[in-house]
């Protein structure tokens, strides 16, 4: 990897040369920035999460900013998240599974699904009018919903200045929950029920009608990369809690690296007709495009750790966690299935699949003063987690939400970076995403279950139950449930109870109506 470590040496210098009374006044309400990348898969990056030597694909990507924050801090290599954007976005904002909050599938327009229409099963009457804030008093809003206190609400609450920035799909269009600051957010840039901007170009003023990134008008018709524009406005927003000396949450949650690849010419010459020797090929122009939106990804983060390092007093006091929410795209001819092309491989399949390649995500924190530079972390953490594990790095403890929270704090883990813990994970897709229904490759209905290093899979259709050991097979070719019944009937069994205990809901058959049974078989 590239040797330009440069920001995190400096925040942790930072850290140590400052005073024991450098903002003793809120040494326990850090600032939080949360940078979340869209589609992002766990190989798209220079920076390795899982052994460097089987993932020739690193070296596609020029992502040093990346690893600049790696190198300030800790790696987590089995991060986890739902298949799909919008369950993972309303798990984050409210700290719920989505077996319980049952936004199970993408939001976008009112009362209105966004299951395929194929395929023996139908899909129970999921919430696809996303989450709402639980102020909400209308029949309009509280229609397939789940109602919430936010994250940032609380937060707010507690006096943080809240700033969202970028992509939301939180809640369909027309809802309450569709506008980032029905949850506390201080400050909306560019978010609404969209999941996916129309363009990323300026020129193109950045899409038209329900696909358009609102809020960005003073940029319409600038030759500027939406990525850019919406950095420069984060960047911006954080003047006036720096200037007030007020603790800040920036949630910069990126659009990119979603469709449509879009060309970003500051960086896509430098991929056009150059030989890669892993590939003994050169990429096709959809590859080139792909990389350079990662690329202007990897700049955005690059901008606000440069934002920081002029400002040591705010670096020494500002954790900054990234993450994805999805895994990466493997539909189109951006990944091709191939070992040499695939950039999840070697994880199978992708984003919308019940195998690591659609749940697995790049994710790091940088805590001044508490996480080790360039370190690893191998412990389970799962979206839900960022919920309480946010609050308590804000030192909020003293807190109610309408909702249940199922996410476990994951401080302890930065503090104490051997420790280990046992979190098992729950995945529920009841759904029908409309891209593809290859069983076999993991799409279609389906729940799943982590446990140590055994992944067990349930797929709703033909009730049929898969079981993997992802330490050992982290491609998931070699189903182990017929060598270990004892194993797939326990793990079944644990993953009906979730489940059952989530009050999850589940698709039923098309030729008869009735509810489809349980992964253990009960109904």
């Amino acid at each position: 990897m590239r040797k330009k470590f440069t920001l995190g040496n400096a925040l942790l210098s930072a850290c140590c040369l400052s005073s024991l009374s450098l903002h003793a006044q809120t040494a326990d309400r850090p600032n939080i920035i949360l940078f979340l990348v869209d589609d992002m898969g766990w190989q798209d990056t220079s920076v390795p999460f899982y052994n460097d030597s089987v993932m020739p694909l690193n070296r596609r990507y020029h992502t040093p900013n990346m690893e600049r924050l790696a190198e300030a801090g800790v790696r987590f290599t089995q991060a986890y998240a739902c298949p799909i954007s919008t369950p993972t976005r309303c798990s984050l904002m409210s700290g719920m599974n989505a077996a319980r909050h049952r936004v199970t599938n993408w939001t976008l327009d009112y009362d209105k699904r966004t299951d395929a229409e194929r395929g023996d099963i139908v899909p129970p009457e999921w919430n696809y009018n996303g989450i709402q804030p639980d102020t909400v008093t209308s029949t309009h809003d509280r229609k397939n919903t789940t109602l919430i206190t936010g994250l940032p609400e609380i937060l707010r609450r507690n006096g943080y200045y809240t700033i969202h920035c970028g992509k939301a799909h939180f809640g369909a269009i027309s809802t309450t929950g569709a506008d980032p600051s029905a949850f506390g957010f201080e400050v909306n840039i560019g978010g609404g029920a969209n999941g996916a901007p129309g363009s990323y170009l300026g020129t193109r003023n950045f899409g038209q009608g329900k696909w358009a990134v609102k809020g960005l008008e003073k940029y319409h018709g600038q030759d500027i990369f939406l990525s850019e524009a919406l950095t420069r406005e984060a960047l911006s927003a954080l003047e006036k809690p720096i200037a007030e000396k007020k603790p800040f949450y920036l949630y910069m949650s990126h659009y990119a690296v979603h469709a449509p690849y879009d060309e970003d010419k500051r960086f896509s010459g430098k991929y056009r007709n150059r030989y890669d020797e892993q590939l003994k090929d050169t990429l096709n122009e959809m590859e080139i495009h792909y990389a350079a939106l990662v690329e202007g990804m990897d700049k955005s983060l690059g901008d606000i750790l440069d934002f920081l390092q002029k400002r040591p007093e705010v670096a020494s006091n500002t954790i900054l966690l990234f993450m994805s929410d999805n895994g990466g795209q493997a539909l189109n001819n951006v990944r091709q299935g191939k070992a040499n092309r695939d950039q999840n491989y070697p994880a199978r399949a992708g984003k919308g699949s019940a195998f690591m390649g659609g749940v697995r995500e790049p994710m790091m924190v940088c805590w001044p003063g508490v996480t080790e530079k360039n370190t690893t972390n191998d412990n389970p953490v799962m979206i839900e987690d960022f919920f309480p594990t946010i609050l308590k790095m804000a030192g909020i403890s003293d807190y109610t939400t309408s909702q249940t929270v199922d996410g476990k704090s994951f401080v302890h883990l930065l503090k104490n970076p051997d420790e280990k813990r046992e979190r098992p994970i729950l995945w529920h897709f009841p759904n029908l995403w409309g891209e593809t229904q290859n069983k076999e490759e993991g799409y279609g209905a389906y729940s799943a279950y982590l446990k140590g290093n055994y992944h067990l899979i349930y797929h709703w259709e033909n009730r049929k139950l898969r079981l993997y050991n992802i330490k050992e097979d982290i491609s998931e070719q070699n189903d182990l449930s017929a060598q270990y019944p004892d194993i797939v009937k326990a793990l079944a069994k644990e993953m009906t109870d979730e489940l059952k205990r989530c009050k999850a809901q589940r698709p039923s058959l098309k030729t008869t109506g009735k509810r489809i049974a349980y992964p253990d078989g009960s109904l």
